[in-house]
């Protein structure tokens, strides 16, 4: 490696910092980015794709830059990915237990079902040549969002397969569709659900707190904290210990994964690297425990730094968006769009409605919120019908969430070998069982934990 490949690399963060701060001032200056909630990321990222020579070419980007541009989601989504364990608090209260479990099993079915009406595109446009995971991109997109964009990128460049970077293209259109229309649909859902009093505190919908809007708090007083310091700066600054131990476990996935493939393992050397980095941070994690040093752990700082990499890593995706070859599958995509909103409302609504006890509706637009965009917009759309969250569904949906990604992820893998060792038929097919599985498990569960309320 030459000092070359360090400053591309150092030139073209600095470039993508540039984009998320013009895309920062954009959301706080454009009415239309305030009322569609459309992150500094996202925008930042369409700009420089526009400005940038894959679109109009006014900003002259060396091919370099362009490159690690694309590369870029697949490598931070480890570190993103590894994060998810560290911290990790489960509850240990019944009565809450009956809430999450229920709201966590519709969370799974619901991202096995839209993987299955993705994948259903192939057959129903069968003059297309798709590659082979085509339509898999919905869920990606919606479920996962624009960071598990960069995922699938990575797992199948892993995988060898050269159509890494247009499934992370398509994935990373899907993923926009679905956090802009997400969060409009979502306010339609509000506005009638509020008219036909199946809001629960909300009676009519009110105004949106201002700092909501343009993406920031003016009030110094006001300002959230980025997280409890568990260390000192005379030792380890605590943003460094925690990125650290990121960092490290990315490390040991690495190797492990390398000692795998080098001694071809079956099985074992098909999993991908984000797949070891979650299963080694959850040993971690067990070891603080046990030696009782977990309080050497705050979540949000660790959720600041998986943020920070997750801003990063949407804007690269976007930014190098491969527009002709996503443009070719056009068609198909904006059917598994519409097809994924219809098929996400109208279970969601189903499934909340009579299988969610309390606060249905706010249960139930939560995690619509999550299921086509993320979590955060599930959190926005609750606080518009929860404005001070007085309710319990902000902890039950948070815990719900948390249980419902690291299961999502695990299924990832398992969907990518049956697709490239057994085909679409059988990819699908398997996705639509465990849809219907988990729909089944979120009725009994229901059924069984909520039979007193």
């Amino acid at each position: 490696m030459t000092s070359k490949i360090f400053m591309d690399l150092l030139n073209s963060l600095g470039l993508l910092g540039l984009f998320l701060i013009l895309g920062t001032f954009l959301r706080a200056k454009i009415k239309f980015f305030q009322t569609t909630f459309i992150p500094a990321s996202v925008i930042g990222g369409f700009l420089l794709l526009i400005l940038g020579p894959i679109c109009f070419n006014i900003i002259k980007i060396p091919e370099e830059w362009l490159k690690i541009f694309s590369l870029t989601p697949g490598v931070l989504i480890v570190p993103i990915v590894a994060s998810v364990p560290l911290g990790l608090k489960s509850s240990s209260e019944k009565k809450s237990m009956k809430n999450i479990l229920p709201l966590a099993f519709i969370g799974i079915a619901i991202a096995m079902l839209q993987f299955g009406f993705g994948f259903s595109a192939q057959y129903i446009f069968p003059n297309y040549d798709f590659y082979k995971t085509f339509g898999w991109e919905l869920g990606i997109g919606f479920v996962g969002g624009h960071g598990t964009a960069g995922l699938l990128g990575n797992m199948l460049q892993s995988a060898n397969l050269d159509f890494w970077e247009i499934a992370q293209g398509v994935a990373t259109t899907t993923a926009t569709f679905g956090l802009v229309g997400g969060i409009l649909i979502g306010m339609l859902l509000i506005n009638i659900a509020s008219r036909k009093n199946f809001t629960a505190i909300l009676k009519k919908p009110g105004d949106i707190p201002e700092s909501f809007k343009i993406g920031f708090v003016k009030d110094i007083e006001n300002q959230p904290k980025l997280g409890r310091e568990t260390t000192l700066t005379s030792s380890i600054d605590t943003l460094a210990f925690h990125a650290a131990i990121i960092f490290g476990v990315c490390l040991i996935s690495s190797q492990l994964q390398s000692f795998i493939k080098v001694h071809k393992i079956p099985v074992f050397d098909q999993i991908s690297i984000w797949a070891y980095a979650m299963i080694i941070m959850f040993i971690v994690w067990k070891i603080f425990g046990k030696l009782k040093i977990d309080f050497l752990i705050d979540s949000n700082t660790k959720s600041r730094i998986s943020g920070s990499l997750t801003e990063f890593a949407v804007t690269a995706a976007i930014a190098s968006l491969p527009i002709k070859a996503v443009f070719t599958y056009l068609i198909p995509i904006l059917f598994i769009v519409i097809v994924g909103f219809i098929v996400t409302t109208l279970f969601l609504f189903y499934m909340c409605k009579f299988f969610i006890k309390d606060y249905w509706f706010e249960h139930m637009i939560a995690t619509f919120g999550m299921a086509t965009g993320v979590f955060l917009t599930g959190i926005l759309l609750l606080r518009i019908c929860d404005p001070d969250f007085k309710s319990p569904v902000l902890a039950n949906y948070s815990l719900s969430y948390t249980i419902t990604s690291i299961v999502y992820f695990v299924f990832l893998n398992v969907i990518l070998t049956l697709l490239l060792t057994k085909g679409l038929f059988f990819g699908m097919s398997f996705t639509f069982i465990v849809g219907i599985l988990f729909t089944l498990a979120a009725i009994i569960s229901s059924k069984i934990l909520l039979k007193d309320k």
